[in-house]
């Protein structure tokens, strides 16, 4: 625009002393003003974005390019917001896939590669974590999906603070972690705390409930898209509710979830299991169904 403005000056400028002189600054205008097209559809065309810059731009959004580095403590935290009380376990759909109805574990497995028996503990219509026994994942694998979780944070409290209190994951294909922690009253690092997906999106507010409450997340999960070579076509997506309150809103994956490191992503399978977490803590999980999505 302001070649172009350039361009209109300079021929009044010439035109004003006769007729030859006004007709060669027209001229002059002219081509001044077809340079100055052809520079700016040049630049035009250079500032569309390639494939490669569109996949780069959903894998890093604004908010990560912040001051916060991973897992910092100076991040302000969520605000608090107080949910409805807890009720009843949620009905299933009738075209779920009930994982947990909190009578036994036959849809689960040890996290290992033997694929052993799951070895949490299950009674009175819920399944508990068992200390050092390991994670446990589903028997079968799945891609885009609605997933309901119900968990419960032991109480009283134990005596540790941020990462020590209530602390377990729920991880879609086995690798992308939306964070289970006794977020009550209890400060840690806001990109791991309750609601949060681990390492990379603290949640919008923090929604948590007493220990000793059930709690819900309601998760919305996209699997990630690759090509042929492996590249990442479109990222994993996640939206979540806790406690009936959007905490993660949409939210492009930058990778897999992981502690400390930011890693990349890798081309894996369709359909993965999905994976609940053994961090120490007694957390008790019921009530969890699955809806494929398309």
């Amino acid at each position: 625009m302001g070649n172009q403005d350039g361009g209109k000056g300079k021929g009044k400028g010439k035109g004003k002393g006769n007729g030859n002189g006004m007709e060669t600054g027209r001229r002059r205008s002219l081509r001044s003003r077809s340079r100055s097209r052809s520079r700016s559809r040049s630049l035009s065309l250079s500032l569309v974005p390639r494939p490669a810059v569109l996949v780069s731009l959903f894998l890093v959004p604004c908010s990560l390019s912040s001051q916060w580095p991973q897992h910092s403590l100076d991040r302000p935290q969520p605000p608090v917001v107080t949910p409805a009380p807890a009720g009843a376990p949620a009905p299933p759909p009738s075209d779920a896939i009930v994982l947990f109805d909190g009578t036994s574990l036959e849809h689960w497995r040890h996290d290992d590669s033997a694929r052993s028996r799951a070895r949490w503990k299950v009674e009175h219509g819920y399944m508990e974590v068992v200390a050092r026994t390991g994670g446990i994942s589903t028997t079968r694998g799945f891609g885009s999906a609605q997933l309901h979780v119900e968990f419960m944070s032991p109480s009283p409290p134990s005596s540790g603070t941020g990462q020590n209190r209530g602390n377990s994951g729920v991880f879609l294909m086995g690798r992308y972690e939306v964070q289970v922690l006794d977020s009550y009253q209890n400060a840690t690092y806001p990109d791991g705390q309750a609601g949060a997906i681990y390492g990379q999106f603290p949640p919008l507010v923090n929604a948590s409930r007493k220990p000793g409450e059930w709690q819900t997340y309601d998760i919305v999960f996209r699997a990630p898209v690759f090509g042929a070579s492996g590249q990442v076509v479109s990222p994993a997506r996640l939206t979540v509710f806790h406690n009936g309150v959007l905490v993660q809103d949409d939210v492009a994956l930058l990778g897999p979830t992981s502690h400390m490191r930011r890693a990349p992503y890798e081309a894996h399978a369709d359909r993965l299991p999905v994976a609940l977490q053994d961090h120490g803590d007694p957390v008790r999980f019921r009530n969890i169904w699955i809806r494929e999505l398309r």
